[in-house]
């Protein structure tokens, strides 16, 4: 019998129109062999619209697993997440505390500095609380604490703009991040897998505008990408151990995608920030490294589906009272 998934999109964010792009491109590589699809499109007002099938004959009318595409605020957070376990629904990606933590810029970074892993300075701000001067010295970047496919962020040059950056990021969060800028080369690198991760061949990202912003990524459709990256092999180890370490270090399963900055063109590796529910539109990344890795997309999709099954078995192997 067909597995039932629900492939959950839309949503408030600021990337809700990423997410859409994203569950097309899932829902179109699942099998249909394997899988029955069930739509639930959420309104950027957060109004519920199921867009189900007609159950097939013979169909299991219930829901066996979920796949949520959610980017950012509200699905990617860990509030979607905590929804879904208490319909005791298996799920997709990062569980609630892995979601939470790695949506909020500032406590991944802090918990990826307590496990030793390098870090970019940086410094953290409150919404009613914008008066400040860069101790970095400038550029540096400024981005809200919660959201993703860098909305909202700015690179600052001086304290007029740093003054500037700070109100436009203050519009997506309460929390602000102004970190200090590393001039150099980005990487990405995916990993996968609930107890036993293990990270991807690492890419390159080379933007064609001054970073990879929002519109460097989804819209200009000009930035460049190297896959593998251009790297000494023992950098490429360092990369995958590094990715498997920060998802280690927020409690990630399932997958996620961690980026890096290199200062310099071979100089020291900084994890940038980690994502548990990457993109997965045509152009992605994450995909794409798996693809590489000698995963195909409809075998990705598969093995997701997998972990999510996986997961709720040990879920449902324990004791919750006495």
């Amino acid at each position: 019998m067909k597995l039932r998934v629900a492939v959950l999109y839309g949503g408030r964010s600021g990337e809700h129109e990423i997410s859409i792009r994203s569950a097309e491109s899932i829902m179109a590589a699942m099998d249909p062999e394997k899988y029955e699809i069930v739509r639930l499109f959420i309104t950027p007002e957060g109004k519920w619209e199921p867009r189900a099938i007609q159950p097939e004959p013979g169909s299991n009318p219930g829901i066996d697993v979920v796949f949520p595409a959610l980017h950012g605020t509200f699905g990617e957070d860990g509030t979607m997440q905590g929804l879904l376990e208490l319909a005791d629904l298996p799920y997709v990606g990062a569980g609630v505390l892995a979601s939470s933590v790695a949506m909020d810029k500032e406590i991944a970074k802090r918990l990826c500095r307590q496990s030793g892993l390098p870090m970019v300075d940086y410094v953290a701000l409150w919404r009613g609380d914008l008066d400040f001067e860069s101790p970095f010295g400038y550029p540096v970047f400024v981005k809200p604490a919660n959201l993703g496919s860098s909305v909202g962020i700015s690179k600052a040059r001086d304290a007029a703009e740093l003054a500037s950056a700070l109100q436009a990021a203050a519009q997506f969060d309460r929390k602000i991040i102004v970190e200090r800028a590393i001039v150099g080369r980005e990487f990405e690198c995916s990993v996968l897998g609930n107890e036993s991760p293990r990270a991807s061949l690492p890419c390159e990202i080379l933007p064609s505008r001054e970073f990879y912003d929002y519109e460097d990524k989804y819209l200009l459709n000009q930035a460049r990408t190297v896959l593998p990256a251009d790297l000494p092999a023992a950098r490429l180890e360092e990369i995958r151990r590094l990715a498997v370490a920060c998802y280690v270090a927020v409690s990630c399963e399932g997958m996620a995608r961690v980026d890096f900055l290199m200062e310099g063109s071979s100089g020291p590796l900084y994890i940038n920030e980690i994502n548990t529910i990457p993109g997965f539109t045509s152009i992605s990344m994450y995909p794409k490294m798996w693809e590489a890795s000698g995963i195909g997309y409809s075998e990705l999709i598969d093995r997701l589906i997998q972990l999510a099954l996986e997961r709720q078995a040990a879920k449902n192997a324990t004791r919750y009272a006495r």
